[in-house]
């Protein structure tokens, strides 16, 4: 019998997964495998709330298995190592997985085909899995990789995508690989307490009912902060239980402003993959550096600390502050201001920012995350590296109401707006009685340090 393994990675469905359809058409059986890489854990990509949503992307993944006769073989150690063990085991000829673009991705994928082939099997990788238009598609005439999304968009756009496939009727495992039993739910400790569920079933649900209700008006709804209206995919993108593929075209055959910005939404995440996988040590260096004298931890702990915590004094800060600790994730435009906040506003080293919410995001993505606080720290792609969010008007801008300030920071409930984003601005003892903390620095002392920081005299 003819045997092939599907190594799953950020890639954890069944639906237009042409790594499994490859599998499948080349073999009599396949051995769906997914390990749990310690070399991920050492790097400290394994944050708890990451891990508690990956445990419910395998175990949704194992049931969906199930149904097609099939299950999911799950081991815990060094990915080439296990690979090849199950490679043995099942007496396989070959491996099929998805691409990946990091610098870790690309060394662990030489590191298994090396591996693979020195034991005479062969190692297939399918492009086009974990983003729509993979790293290298698209390059200008002098470069390597774009530099300004705008005319990358314009590229990506005209890209013929592959056809999206549905799920493998049957997926036929032989009997003679096990793995790991899989762990209960709620087996995390230190994740979010309204973590959203993980696997590709939830994901699904979420797309049909974002569908029917806000796709629509997604370009008019997607920066309102207070009425949460955009798709909340981004996990689900970053775990694979979604294709992007599928969705840029289920998008575009629905049409409209709303489908079109949601597809523009999609193409950043190809152009920050595209970056990085052309300059990987962007992850940790700056892209195009100012020579900053940034703080830090030594200089700034007390700031870095109210930040983190969400009592900066500044309300629309510290609600998706504390939005972030609760669910794991934030809002768009909310991270936008907290990072131009740390990084410009309190003038602290952009990868502070960027580790902290690698620890708490469940859709903690390195590309998208690192090239996005470079961008507000103004030393990766943005072409006015210099502009700074005020919270103040940013936060009366896009939550008018302050229904959002008051959800996340109680001590405001009872204030009206615009007083909700201003509260220092109430007589001593109204203001005292809050129990909030006043404004770890003032906006135009900030702007006058980070301006005279970066050269620039007001």
């Amino acid at each position: 019998m003819h045997v092939s393994v599907v190594l799953f990675t950020a890639d954890l469905r069944l639906y237009d997964h042409p790594p499994l359809r490859a599998a499948l058409d080349a073999a009599d059986a396949v051995v769906p495998l997914f390990v749990r890489d310690r070399a991920v854990e050492a790097a400290g990509f394994a944050a708890p709330n990451r891990r508690a949503f990956l445990d419910g992307c395998l175990a949704d993944l194992d049931a969906s298995l199930r149904e097609r006769g099939g299950r999911l073989v799950v081991r815990s150690g060094d990915l080439v190592e296990e690979v090849c063990r199950v490679v043995t085991e099942a007496d396989a000829d070959e491996v099929h997985m998805s691409d990946g673009h990091s610098a870790f991705a690309v060394h662990r994928e030489r590191r298994l085909r090396a591996a693979l082939e020195s034991a005479g099997r062969r190692l297939f990788v399918h492009d086009a899995v974990t983003v729509a238009v993979p790293p290298g598609t698209l390059t200008p005439a002098s470069s390597d990789h774009f530099a300004v999304f705008t005319p990358y968009y314009r590229h990506w756009a005209q890209v013929a995508l592959r056809p999206a496939g549905g799920p493998p009727r049957r997926v036929p495992v032989p009997d003679r690989v096990h793995g790991e039993a899989l762990p209960a739910p709620g087996a995390i400790t230190g994740a979010s307490p309204a973590l959203p569920p993980g696997g590709e079933s939830e994901a699904r649900r979420r797309v049909s009912a974002y569908w029917r209700r806000g796709l629509d008006a997604y370009d008019t709804t997607h920066d309102d902060l207070a009425a949460d209206a955009t798709s909340r995919l981004s996990a689900h993108l970053h775990f694979g239980t979604l294709s992007p593929v599928e969705l840029v075209h289920r998008a575009r055959r629905r049409g409209g402003p709303g489908a079109e910005a949601l597809v523009r939404q999609l193409a950043w995440r190809d152009f920050h993959r595209q970056v990085l996988a052309a300059r990987p040590e962007a992850a940790h260096a700056d892209y195009r550096t100012k020579r900053d004298r940034w703080r830090t931890e030594r200089t700034a702990g007390p700031d870095i600390e109210a930040w983190r915590e969400g009592r900066t004094g500044y309300p629309v800060v510290d609600a998706a502050m504390r939005q972030l600790r609760d669910e794991g994730w934030m809002h768009n435009r909310a991270r936008l201001l907290t990072a131009s906040f740390l990084a410009k506003t309190l003038y602290v080293d952009w990868r502070i920012g960027a580790a902290h919410f690698l620890h708490w995001l469940v859709d903690g993505d390195l590309a998208n995350n690192q090239l996005n606080w470079q961008w507000m720290a103004g030393t990766g792609t943005d072409t006015r590296p210099n502009r700074v969010l005020n919270p103040v008007t940013q936060g009366k801008k896009y939550d008018p109401r302050g229904a959002y300030v008051r959800r996340w920071v109680p001590e405001l409930s009872a204030l009206p707006a615009p007083a909700v984003h201003e509260p220092w601005k109430l007589p001593g003892p109204e203001r005292a009685a809050l129990g909030y903390p006043d404004p770890v620095v003032a906006l135009p002392d900030g702007l006058d340090r980070f301006r005279r920081a970066r050269g620039r005299q007001p």
